[in-house]
């Protein structure tokens, strides 16, 4: 097995981005922790890159849940010592179909900001002393180009769609830039991704602009694995950067 430990929450679908990104990580020489918030759907998802020859294991995990966190940091410490690489994936966007921000259910904002934001706040906090025990540890939070609709204050041309999602984003983008902050002076890189618009609802038609999983995971990995004098605190889309 190898000695490279990558975790990445939010791989339960068969078609998803989560499930892709911990594909290529694999592939890479990594041993991947699979994460979802139904651990067997986590492990049926594991099962499956085991037997395309890769290492993999599951693991419940629901950013939603922060007070269990202690024990997914028990689980990753017990059984490798430390993490090499955080791929935060794990999303929700529970109002697709609101239209502006004074349309917004409150309820809905609350739930995008707890797991968007503070459920991965909350998750690198409990495997920080993980992180640090690699020699260069690297945290990816991916993110969405919704959130440039809030970065675009006044000048952005219409209402906000999808606002909680989209504010959730533009969050997580500064505690991105903010985590990079905190590790600053130790190994480990902190960035954002904006994978595009992903395929990964197959049932529900394919849009002209959408793209497979495995496009767009070819490009979290990429940040998931930069070198020593990488970036760090940025927001990315194809290895540019947006912010």
């Amino acid at each position: 097995m190898t000695d490279r430990t990558a975790l990445v929450t939010g791989a339960g679908r068969a078609a998803g981005l989560g499930i892709a990104v911990a594909r290529a990580l694999a592939a890479q020489g990594h041993h991947v922790i699979v994460t979802a918030r139904d651990g067997g759907q986590a492990e049926e998802r594991a099962a499956v890159l085991r037997s395309e020859g890769l290492s993999a294991e599951g693991l419940r995990l629901d950013l939603a849940d922060t007070d269990d966190f202690a024990r997914v940091a028990a689980h990753v410490g017990d059984g490798h010592g430390r993490l090499d690489v955080l791929v935060n994936n794990a999303s929700c966007m529970p109002d697709f179909d609101t239209p502006s921000m004074l349309d917004a259910d409150i309820d809905y904002v609350r739930t995008a900001l707890d797991v968007n934001v503070v459920g991965v706040w909350a998750l690198v906090q409990a495997l920080s002393p993980l992180l640090r025990a690699a020699p260069a540890a690297r945290v990816v939070n991916v993110s969405s180009g919704a959130y440039q609709q809030i970065a675009a204050g006044a000048d952005y041309p219409r209402q906000v769609g999808a606002p909680a999602y989209s504010f959730s984003k533009y969050a997580l983008n500064a505690l991105t830039a903010s985590l990079a902050a905190t590790f600053r002076g130790t190994d480990v890189l902190v960035n954002a991704v904006d994978p595009g618009r992903v395929d990964t609802h197959p049932e529900l038609g394919v849009d002209e602009e959408d793209r497979p999983a495995a496009e767009s995971a070819v490009w979290v990995a990429w940040a998931a694995t930069l070198p020593a004098d990488g970036p760090t605190g940025g927001v990315f889309y194809d290895g540019e950067r947006l912010a």
